[in-house]
């Protein structure tokens, strides 16, 4: 008989369906925060003495990460970014939920809280996300990571500021004064969800578009965030999970990225599910579309990034 759960390797996708309350009820534990982390989250800011280009003191002009460590850490880390058009934060089921499931697996989370628009705009994002996932990088070895098995997992939004950081990095600065400033900024593997791509076609999210760039911004500028434009051999490895009925950002922003990957031969692997609304996290309220972590998890676990 297989006892195994529907999180499990090898686990047959009819059992996966046929088990789906099991799945729903761990997916909701996990949400609760009664399964994964070891040990309390813990926030941190990203810049101990303020961050570049503060406006202010207030709570959303201070960048910073939420740590939640695994129970049993397999060595792999990844850097949350929330989705909300670049005006808001999806904490809870792009942030905390994430986070959770990670652990699941023995995954070090950070869900990052980074500043937004209209208040702040480009390059203050990717700024903020750069610095998440340098900290990371930075403090592996007391994190309980491996620093060339660290990713980004990006949600709407979040999913454009994910692919920025795989299309836009950089090796750090090794005469920095700040440690962290040493190293990369690139991303291992990404993990994008319903992801903002493209800023130049019709397939545009106006909001994100706005919020992060301002009402008149330079097109230089604008085709240069276009991400799907920006993919070369050195992009990270990306897993996409999108739905064709997504009426807020349409699937064609993940079709564009996953073509310009194939085209450079970055390794890509693209779920695309028939209906589906925007933002749904993880889904685990629906039988169907709850299988797609199932299929992100054999992904990390066919590139290694499942056990130490």
């Amino acid at each position: 008989m297989d006892t195994r759960g529907p999180f499990e390797p090898n686990y047959s996708m009819t059992k996966r369906l046929k088990n789906f309350a099991v799945q729903a009820a761990v997916g909701l534990a996990l949400a609760a925060g009664t399964l994964g982390a070891a040990t309390a989250p813990k926030t941190v800011l990203l810049w101990l003495n303020g961050a570049p280009g503060a406006l202010g003191t207030a709570d959303s002009d201070q960048p910073k990460i939420t740590i939640y460590l695994p129970d049993k850490p397999v060595g792999t880390a990844v850097v949350v970014l929330p989705g909300g058009g670049y005006g808001m934060l999806a904490m809870d089921h792009e942030g905390l939920q994430i986070a959770h499931w990670l652990n699941g697996y023995g995954i070090a989370a950070f869900v990052v809280q980074y500043r937004l628009g209209p208040r702040y705009h480009h390059p203050i994002e990717l700024g903020d996300a750069q610095r998440a996932i340098r900290y990371v990088r930075a403090n592996a070895a007391d994190l309980g990571a491996a620093p060339d098995r660290i990713g980004v997992w990006g949600f709407s939004a979040g999913g454009h500021l994910a692919s920025t950081t795989g299309t836009h990095f950089d090796s750090g600065n090794p005469s920095a004064a700040d440690a962290i400033d040493r190293v990369g900024s690139r991303p291992d593997f990404m993990i994008l969800s319903y992801p903002v791509i493209s800023f130049t076609t019709p397939y545009t999210h106006r909001g994100s578009l706005k919020n992060l760039l301002g009402d008149n911004p330079d097109p230089k500028l604008v085709e240069s965030l276009s991400n799907e434009l920006q993919v070369t051999p050195q992009t990270p490895p990306t897993f996409l999970f999108h739905t064709t009925t997504d009426s807020a950002v349409p699937v064609e922003n993940s079709i564009m990225f996953y073509m310009a990957l194939r085209k450079a031969g970055v390794p890509a692997e693209m779920h695309v599910y028939e209906k589906g609304q925007h933002g749904v996290g993880l889904a685990s309220y629906d039988p169907a579309l709850s299988t797609w972590p199932v299929l992100l998890a054999d992904w990390l676990r066919t590139r290694g990034l499942l056990v130490r």
